[in-house]
């Protein structure tokens, strides 16, 4: 197991909730899975709050005041986290994303929030929120930007992406927009900073085809899986459940094209795109 990482508590109010835990706990001699048992809460969803990975809840403050004698700590600071710039089902999810040192996902109908253009995710957004102000608009895109900034890190997180056909043939905002959506993905992969493959629809049924699945690793938590759906995502900590997450991907990976033909079909794809903008 992974040491856990020093945190700085000076760096964040989840940085300072997640190091005042594993210093209460250990002095009241508890392990993380003691802690959290009277709660219902796992072992490993303790570690990953005292690292950092995941986001400490009002109700649970208070349960930690309780059992640790904090003397009201925890909720005095756990208010201080503040509202997410992301929607509710997903802010816990992109605050573990930012945190990750390896991500693996498979995108059954759209291009993944961190691969996505600008252009791309404008489309996204004005198609799926029509009653929506343009100004609303502008903040979710521009939130969507700001997780793409963690590929700006040469080497971490590592990121593979498992694209179904789908992805690439599904046309958001018209073809000048796919053309350029599939040629930052095809730049991103050229350079070696993702590993992308297509799962192709010849393949038919596979272990994925009921939704979404994205996975995160960490160095110094038990890894976690998302699952997203209409409006709603579920994180999943359950070692047992991740295990089987794990095994669905592989498999998924294994049906997929290989990263040098997937290349290929995302470059050609994009330059049909291309072509069919340039003759509006």
């Amino acid at each position: 197991m992974a040491r856990p990482r020093k945190l700085d508590p000076s760096s964040s109010p989840r940085a300072l909730l997640g190091a005042e835990l594993r210093h209460r706990r250990e002095q009241a001699g508890l392990s993380q899975s003691e802690l959290g048992e009277p709660f219902f809460l796992s072992g490993s969803f303790i570690g990953q709050l005292e690292s950092g990975v995941r986001r400490m809840q009002m109700d649970q403050a208070i349960q930690f005041d309780r059992a640790l004698s904090a003397d009201g700590f925890f909720e005095r600071n756990c208010a201080a986290l503040g509202k997410s710039k992301y929607p509710e089902h997903f802010a816990e999810a992109a605050e573990a994303e930012a945190r990750a040192t390896e991500i693996k996902e498979y995108a059954p109908q759209l291009i993944p929030g961190l691969l996505q253009t600008e252009a791309y995710a404008r489309a996204v957004f004005q198609e799926g929120r029509p009653t929506v102000t343009k100004s609303a608009i502008d903040e979710l895109v521009a939130a969507r930007l700001e997780r793409g900034h963690i590929l700006d890190d040469p080497t971490e997180p590592m990121l593979w992406v498992v694209l179904d056909e789908a992805v690439l043939r599904r046309q958001v905002g018209g073809p000048g927009v796919m053309a350029a959506a599939l040629r930052h993905i095809a730049g991103l992969a050229a350079q070696r900073r993702i590993i992308a493959q297509v799962l192709p629809f010849s393949v038919g049924a596979h272990t994925a085809i009921e939704g979404s699945l994205k996975l995160m690793a960490f160095s110094d938590a038990p890894p976690l899986a998302y699952l997203q759906g209409l409006a709603t995502g579920q994180l999943q900590d359950d070692p047992a459940q991740v295990r089987q997450h794990e095994l669905t991907y592989d498999l998924v990976v294994a049906s997929a094209l290989s990263p040098a033909a997937s290349l290929a079909l995302i470059k050609s794809v994009a330059e049909g795109y291309e072509h069919e903008a340039q003759e509006y």
